[in-house]
């Protein structure tokens, strides 16, 4: 259940159920000859994929532009306009002079459809959605000529299908589509990234460790020792230790901690579990020894977090 705080031994897909990542498909731009278009800042992560032709794409900040064919896709979490051109030097539009009022949500410039683009933006908690957020890169640009290539292609060419043919159901199964895209799109990251990722991304995409974090996320109310988590990854308990943080960035124990607070919080504001069986079903013998935990991590007790969180979303426009 969406709301739910059982969790599956799938360290991505809990985290990604945590921060309630949902992608939309929100529309799309098709142009000939010369042409740009300047995106205004998002307070969302935007996705961005190149159906036909080719084009420019320049994140504002002084990055060199990417050169983008058919079949690339683009992840921008950073909170910056960019523009999309067939030439850079050629006067960018403002893309809310484009789409105000289209109904269709698909730009127009000129009649052929030399360039066909589909973009949309994930929707994360506002509370929660930082855990995701704050790991990406400003820019993630996934080449058709990828490894995985063939899978985004595939997404694409659905996704086209979906939106042309309007077909009963479209609207959710380009939600779906573009989810998987999503999904996709991280995987590459983390296959491509490597070391070079941050954070838990690292952490996910590490093999070496990922024994223990699978029997974590399992199990996060069992009392884990340093030894289970080490024998699991087959090494010592100090070689697992050192591994665990150098990757995760913290220490395992510590990390236990950090996702078992990660569960209570979004139990607190969308669930009405009792703070005394909260504690339980994340294995805290009573509702203090949870309750200290939490504070010592939040900065306020649980029944205080609850109340303001309410509060927060009562007052919060709908």
């Amino acid at each position: 259940m969406r709301n739910s705080t059982k969790v599956t031994a799938d360290p991505f897909s809990d985290i990604l159920k945590l921060v309630d990542a949902e992608t939309v498909v929100t529309g799309g731009v098709t142009a000939e000859g010369l042409w740009a278009i300047r995106f205004p800042a998002a307070d969302k992560v935007k996705f961005c994929a190149i159906v036909k032709g080719n084009c420019w794409a320049c994140l504002d900040g002084g990055e060199e532009p990417l050169r983008a064919e058919a079949g690339d896709v683009f992840l921008l979490s950073a909170k910056r306009s960019f523009i999309l051109a067939s030439d850079m030097a050629a006067a960018p539009v403002e893309a809310a002079s484009l789409f105000t009022g289209n109904v269709g949500k698909i730009a127009r410039l000129g009649d052929s459809e030399d360039f066909i683009q589909i973009g949309g933006h994930v929707r994360l908690d506002p509370t929660s959605g930082g855990l995701l957020a704050d790991v990406l890169p400003p820019l993630i640009h996934v080449r058709a000529t990828s490894p995985q290539a063939t899978v985004f292609r595939w997404l694409l060419d659905q996704l086209v299908h979906e939106r042309a043919a309007e077909l009963p159901g479209a609207r959710l199964a380009s939600a779906q589509l573009a989810q998987l895209m999503f999904i996709q799109i991280l995987r590459a990251h983390l296959e491509a990234a490597g070391p070079a990722a941050t954070g838990w991304l690292r952490a996910l995409g590490d093999k070496r460790i990922a024994p223990a974090l699978r029997l974590i996320h399992s199990d996060p109310a069992r009392s884990w020792q340093l030894e289970e988590l080490a024998k699991a990854t087959a090494m010592s308990r100090t070689t697992f230790v050192v591994r665990f943080k150098a990757v995760a960035g913290v220490p395992p124990l510590t990390y236990l901690l950090n996702w078992r607070m990660r569960i209570a919080e979004r139990a607190l504001r969308a669930e009405n579990v009792p703070v005394s069986i909260l504690a339980l079903s994340l294995g805290y013998t009573s509702e203090s020894a949870f309750s200290n935990a939490f504070k010592r991590t939040l900065g306020m007790a649980p029944k205080r977090y609850r109340e303001a969180a309410r509060k927060q979303l009562q007052d919060s426009p709908s």
